[in-house]
């Protein structure tokens, strides 16, 4: 499955070894799943770091080579009403080459948390962990 992570699901994986941002990372191999994200989700990441303890840069690093980078996508042959025009390439990269996005930024994606955008679900993290597990298809890192 190939799931579109945002800025603020890296983040919060780079800053703290808890929490299904992490986990994300720990579950993906196992599960078959590619982690996505693009030039400008990377741009942002790098961008944000700094706001954070060094030990993040240090995960950061260590993350970044399980992403696999899609071109950035700023239109689409469909009518998009998104407010948020800084986030508007992380919906419609999403759209383009991933079936789930995966972020926590409850306020720019608010209307659209826990639906779907031309069918692309969004999803914080752990509610996709606990989607997978409740379908039964979760599989442990332990298992690899």
């Amino acid at each position: 499955m190939k799931l579109f992570l945002d800025t603020s699901v890296l983040l919060a994986a780079c800053g703290s070894a808890r929490g299904s941002s992490r986990a994300m990372f720990d579950f993906a191999p196992a599960n078959g799943w590619t982690l996505m994200a693009s030039p400008w989700v990377v741009t942002e990441v790098v961008r944000n770091l700094r706001k954070f303890p060094p030990a993040a840069t240090h995960e950061w690093l260590r993350f970044r080579p399980q992403l696999t980078l899609v071109d950035d996508v700023v239109s689409i042959n469909q009518a998009v009403v998104f407010p948020v025009s800084k986030d508007r390439p992380v919906l419609l990269t999403a759209l383009a080459s991933s079936q789930v996005l995966l972020t926590l930024d409850r306020d720019d994606f608010a209307g659209l948390l826990g639906s779907h955008f031309y069918g692309l679900p969004l999803m914080q993290p752990s509610e996709f962990l606990e989607c997978e597990r409740r379908a039964g298809r979760l599989k442990s890192p332990a298992t690899v």
